[in-house]
């Protein structure tokens, strides 16, 4: 397998000083040999597995003398290079450093349907709509449009008619149910008020009957005679009986 980056997927045809000898493709992860010709990791390796020398100039080779050449590697990651789904209809260019991380968003990157059984590979951009209408689906919503969420057991029998008449019996037994419950919060309510009424109106009686006795009472004490003057009566009529 070539070590490179294949010629095709850069946007423009790359300089030939970026091009490895052994497999004629962009240089890959570059490493310099001594002799200072420049190869692919990959390719290099596997020549060196087979003969000690270099491709190139055939000078004999020490692994542990190459170098990896780091500014290289980062002038080539910043070639221009197409989206591997150009064919599918990417028009999308980007740095060879970015290609990964447009790759994972890419709408047209093919994704395996992720329902169990499924062995669909669709687009990424039209994976939601066909997660809805996989039949391998553990649930999905009815295709007539009622809203209906159905598992793969439920499709055969589904009738949306029927569904949506339970559905509507439902929401009015549940408006039933609160309207009653609301009805008997208001009653208690209502009993609570009268209640609080009565209890006022008995409380304004005996603050009026309170009221009443307060002021009767400076009046008895006007019109009772003071004690000295009956004792002075009594005296008086005791003499004149004596005489």
């Amino acid at each position: 397998m070539s070590g490179g980056y294949d010629l095709n997927l850069f946007a423009s045809p790359p300089d030939c000083n970026f091009l490895c000898s052994v497999c004629h493709g962009v240089l890959k992860r570059p490493m310099r040999l001594p002799c200072s010709h420049i190869f692919c990791k990959k390719c290099i390796l596997l020549w060196l597995a087979r003969q000690k020398t270099c491709p190139c100039c055939r000078k004999e080779v020490k692994q542990k003398k190459m170098v990896h050449v780091n500014k290289l590697q980062k002038i080539i990651g910043r070639l221009e290079v197409k989206c591997k789904n150009a064919d599918a209809g990417c028009l999308v260019t980007c740095p060879l450093a970015h290609r990964k991380g447009h790759q994972d968003s890419c709408p047209f990157e093919l994704m395996a349907c992720p329902n169990e059984g499924c062995t669909s590979r669709v687009p990424r951009g039209n994976l939601a709509e066909h997660r809805q209408n996989c039949q391998h689906g553990a649930h999905q919503r009815c295709p007539l449009g009622c809203g209906t969420t159905l598992g793969p057991a439920e499709r055969a029998s589904h009738n949306c008619y029927r569904e949506l008449r339970e559905a509507w019996c439902q929401r009015q037994e549940r408006s039933r149910t609160l309207v009653l419950c609301l009805l008997r919060r208001m009653r208690k309510v209502y009993r609570s008020a009268n209640l609080i009424r009565q209890q006022l109106a008995q409380l304004r009686e005996f603050l009026e009957e309170d009221d009443a006795l307060l002021l009767g009472a400076p009046q008895e004490e006007a019109e009772a005679p003071p004690e000295g003057s009956i004792g002075a009566e009594m005296w008086g009529a005791q003499g004149q009986a004596t005489l």
